[in-house]
């Protein structure tokens, strides 16, 4: 059994009044191992969002099974140990950040968890060190710039030392440097921490450093498997409606214009590679 794993979930909201239930998962499976980077791709709707909320109960399966760690989410007695297992990093930072200071911000969860003082000092500062941001610890939170508040959210999960975080599209709001710099975090605890990481996300450039790469579609699992091989299925990525890419985007092209050109390219170096491979064979 994987360190999280969803049997045939299902899953609706309820409709406002005089509308119907809206189902949102439809028999979803998927199993994701300890230590792994997994990337959730999908349309809005496409149920990804609603997923995440799953793998630290947030939300709970209307039929099917989610386990973490072989725990099971319906379990009430065991909500307490699931949600110090998975941690989850929304969209927004400001929806996270509680304290007027930041240290005090990253202390919030460790406090709720019941841990002495003593350690919440040594979680603290190390969480900080960990996201990089340990010199603006008495900063007000409010006075950073979006990157910084998102890496300060992920420090107040860290800090509750979670095997795994889930971060549900953690760089939407932010300009490319922000971006760069949450990105860097995460792939840095997954690299030297061994903490799962699940990233929601709409860019592709993103999903494409990832170990694995799941997409949804209407509440179902359209493929998943590694980078390369959910992008070289680029005509069923566009059937509905999906990115790919950039790199992958221009040698598809190319390839529908008649250049033979084998594979996929995920990233501008390799598409470089295939062009420059391309341009010595034809002289």
């Amino acid at each position: 059994m994987g360190y999280i794993q969803a049997e045939k979930v299902e899953f609706s909201y309820d409709g406002d009044e005089g509308e119907s239930v809206k189902k949102v998962l439809r028999g979803i499976s998927m199993e994701i191992q300890r230590g792994e980077f997994v990337a959730l791709l999908g349309h809005n709707g496409s149920g990804k969002s609603t997923m995440a909320k799953m793998f630290n109960a947030m939300l709970l399966p209307s039929q099917g099974k989610v386990f973490i760690d072989g725990l099971d989410t319906v379990d009430e007695q065991v909500l307490y140990e699931i949600r110090r297992r998975v941690g989850l990093v929304l969209q927004n930072p400001d929806n996270q950040l509680v304290a007027s200071v930041v240290e005090e911000d990253v202390a919030f969860g460790p406090e709720n968890l019941g841990v002495p003082p003593a350690e919440i000092r040594e979680r603290v500062d190390a969480a900080l060190k960990a996201v990089e941001m340990y010199d603006f610890r008495l900063n007000a939170p409010y006075k950073l710039s979006g990157g910084q508040k998102q890496r300060i959210a992920i420090a107040g999960i860290i800090a509750m030392e979670p095997d795994c975080i889930v971060l549900d599209e953690p760089t939407a709001m932010l300009d490319p440097r922000g971006r760069t710099e949450v990105l860097n975090t995460i792939h840095r605890l997954n690299e030297e921490k061994g903490i799962t990481i699940v990233l929601i996300t709409h860019y592709m450039d993103e999903a494409v450093e990832a170990d694995r790469v799941i997409v949804m579609d209407s509440g179902e699992i359209l493929t998943q498997g590694t980078p390369r091989e959910v992008f070289s299925q680029v005509e069923l990525l566009k059937r509905h409606k999906l990115d790919v890419p950039q790199a992958t985007e221009l040698l598809y092209q190319l390839q529908q214009a008649g250049a033979a050109i084998d594979g996929c390219a995920l990233n501008i170096e390799e598409c470089v590679e295939t062009l420059e491979g391309l341009a010595a064979s034809q002289q």
